[in-house]
């Protein structure tokens, strides 16, 4: 943040740039100009004291003048070293999102920015535009998610973006600590799209893949590699050959960030089948990069057909490989290292029994429990 001794005239030249832009004063510590790509100005104190942020809007440049601004900033100061808090009363919904994006953009993957800003464009921004920062309450938010209950993922998704909007005004110092307006937001209930294989089902998709693996080696492989190992399709897809040793793979770049995958002796030799002719273990034909992900969903799905497994995606492969440790006896904890899940919850999800598991099963505890009570 630019410190310079403000003076009318400097104020005045001051151009926009793409960005909201704060000068503070070097004669008056804690007064500042802030200057937006609009064009427009305001006058703000911004200090600290106690541990508590003290941020206000003093006032327009275009209404008030630069000896007014630092009278009224001296009072607020000095109000503020009395146990005095303020917040501000004029930072509007934009402008903080224009700089949390900047400024908290490299906490989420080029992807994930990507879509978050769809959300805020789309979902986000027609709803809070012009309202002040400060003055949005958790009624509003409330308001604002009943709206999208026409389009349920695309609201579970924006809350996220929302909440972290709010949680980084309150560490810039533009709303209360502990106010986030987006706690206790309750996502929509709604079908989930989980699908896993039966034994039956993967047999026939085995005997499919064997039939289409002289001309589409790469393609069959990368299929029963997802099989075998609960990877995500990027994952295997983009994956190097430095990333596999020691029978593990050692994933620099993952959803959840670096992490190992443990193989089977029939992923490994899946692998080591393939020729190293490339950093990439999949190598594309003409980038010099990776295979094409979208051709390997493209060959997934003309393979549908024959396998009679229309509707299932590739990432149904993930859910089938969870199922199948859930129904071999390996716990959630364990089911969760192995799809690299932080998060027990996030584990279940991804975990189903099948009929027969689940009757013999039920079977199982229902004699135990005759047993003892006859």
């Amino acid at each position: 943040m630019a410190t310079t001794r403000l003076t009318q005239a400097r104020i005045d030249g001051l151009r926009p740039g793409r960005t909201v832009r704060d000068i503070r004063d070097a004669d008056l510590k804690g007064f500042g100009i802030r200057l937006y790509p609009t064009g427009r100005r305001c006058f703000f104190i911004h200090s600290q004291h106690e541990g508590r942020r003290v941020w206000k809007i003093v006032g327009d440049a275009a209404s008030l003048s630069l000896e007014d601004a630092r009278a009224r900033a001296r009072f607020i100061l000095a109000a503020g070293r009395n146990g005095t808090s303020a917040t501000s009363d004029h930072i509007l919904f934009e402008d903080v999102a224009d700089e949390v994006f900047r400024r908290y953009a490299r906490n989420w993957k080029p992807g994930t920015l990507k879509v978050n800003r769809g959300y805020l464009a789309r979902q986000i921004m027609p709803w809070f535009k012009a309202r002040p920062i400060a003055a949005i309450t958790a009624v509003d938010v409330r308001e604002w998610f009943a709206s999208l209950h026409a389009t349920p993922v695309a609201a579970d998704r924006s809350a996220p973006v929302l909440s972290v909007i709010m949680a980084q005004a309150e560490a810039y110092g533009y709303r209360p600590e502990g106010s986030n307006p987006c706690k206790g937001i309750r996502r929509y209930r709604r079908k989930g799209r989980e699908r896993f294989l039966s034994e039956e089902e993967v047999r026939l998709l085995g005997s499919v893949l064997r039939r289409h693996e002289e001309q589409s080696p790469v393609h069959v492989a990368i299929i029963r590699l997802l099989l075998l190992t609960g990877c995500r399709k990027r994952e295997i897809v983009t994956l190097r050959w430095r990333e596999y040793r020691d029978g593990h793979l050692h994933l620099e770049d993952s959803k959840t960030g670096p992490r190992t995958v443990w193989l089977s002796s029939a992923a490994r030799r899946i692998l080591d089948r393939q020729p190293r002719s490339s950093p990439w273990v999949f190598p594309g034909t003409r980038t010099g990069g990776p295979i094409d992900v979208e051709a390997v969903g493209k060959f997934w799905r003309r393979l549908r057909p024959e396998t009679g497994l229309q509707g299932v995606r590739l990432h149904d492969l993930r859910h089938s490989y969870a199922s199948a440790a859930v129904m071999t006896g390996e716990n959630v904890l364990t089911v969760g290292r192995l799809l690299g899940h932080h998060d027990p919850g996030t584990t279940l999800k991804y975990t189903h029994l099948g009929d027969d598991a689940t009757a013999l099963a039920a079977e199982t505890i229902g004699t135990v429990l005759a047993r003892a009570s006859s």
